[in-house]
């Protein structure tokens, strides 16, 4: 089969995609063959601005025909039946939950399908990975993991701390993710997640979407797909190609979608906020060549194919992984 038409007859998810904070860009997505792309949607607003964000997302996809709202994993094989692209929310940190653990089932209902538990930075739930302190799951952090597994939201540990990622997978009774993360042995950003912490997420049935941000992909400025490919084969000779996706993390502020001037005064926001750190330089951001942007997603497909791997364990790391994941923590 040609690498043109595996990529087109697979199920291609993307597990983090806050470029689509940007809904004008879905188009971009819908080009590099995605079956469904995971936007990030919560806002620094708190419940009303992460409300609004929702509301925006119902009211693109209602009137949008080539999108469509994912509640389920048949929604995702609904979306490729019908050449559509289907659209899963996520927060990138539990702040729209406050203190208030019924916001869990309120998110539930308005189409929330994941959600991570920090970015970065300590929260009510626990300690992010760039924070001081490494204290783990707070009471409340317990609480509403719980809940997520009740209400059958996919638990995330993206830039969540140590301690509280591994707590956090024996606390879920469900299978819990890095939606998107790289490895710190390939490269060593302390964003990047170490190989205990990747045995243990595959070990709840889990999975590591791999980023695609160019500094925790290497230390080059322009980092190529080899570099990126590299992060994919360390965690595959660790936990085996059935616990591997892509979580590329695809970005408003990287070339081409930014200037330089609009990407550094949002970096500049993002240091006054305390939500990024050492492991953040500043732009210009170029993706990896070849899959600098998600209309290019074909070449990724070509590029593992080119690297060894095989049409199966292809289809599982774009996305068949992804489908799994959701089919046992949503239902089919």
């Amino acid at each position: 089969m040609s690498q043109e038409t595996l990529h087109s007859r697979s199920i291609i998810i993307d597990g983090t995609c806050p470029l689509l904070y940007d809904l004008e860009y879905t188009g971009n997505c819908v080009a590099g063959g995605l079956t469904a792309v995971v936007p990030t949607v919560q806002n620094a607003g708190g419940v009303v601005g992460s409300l609004n964000n929702i509301g925006a997302w119902h009211n693109k996809i209602r009137n949008d025909d080539k999108l469509l709202l994912v509640r389920s994993a048949a929604d995702i094989l609904k979306a490729k039946e019908t050449g559509k692209m289907g659209i899963i929310l996520h927060f990138q940190g539990a702040d729209p939950l406050e203190d208030k653990i019924d916001l869990v089932d309120a998110y539930k209902a308005a189409g929330i399908g994941m959600i991570q538990l920090t970015y970065n930075v300590k929260n009510r739930l626990g300690d992010g990975c760039e924070e001081r302190t490494d204290a783990g799951l707070s009471k409340f952090g317990v609480a509403v993991i719980k809940r997520m597994n009740e209400a059958r939201i996919v638990v995330d540990v993206s830039h969540t701390g140590y301690r509280t990622t591994m707590e956090t997978f024996e606390v879920s009774e469900r299978p819990v993710v890095f939606s998107h993360a790289c490895a710190r042995a390939v490269y060593g950003s302390q964003r990047n997640i170490l190989d205990d912490q990747i045995k243990a997420v595959a070990a709840t049935g889990g999975l590591v979407g791999v980023a695609a941000v160019p500094f925790f992909v290497s230390d080059s400025k322009r980092p190529t797909m080899d570099d990126f490919v590299r992060h994919i084969d360390h965690m595959v000779s660790l936990v085996g190609p059935d616990h591997v996706a892509l979580g590329l993390d695809y970005y408003t502020g990287q070339h081409p979608y930014s200037s330089d001037e609009a990407a550094m005064a949002l970096y500049k926001g993002h240091l006054k906020q305390g939500r990024w750190g050492a492991s953040y330089p500043p732009p210009p951001y170029y993706y990896p060549e070849g899959m600098e942007t998600p209309d290019r997603l074909g070449n990724l497909t070509e590029g593992l194919r080119a690297r060894g791997y095989s049409e199966d364990d292809t289809q599982k790391i774009m996305g068949l992984n992804w489908f799994r994941v959701f089919k046992e923590v949503w239902g089919g």
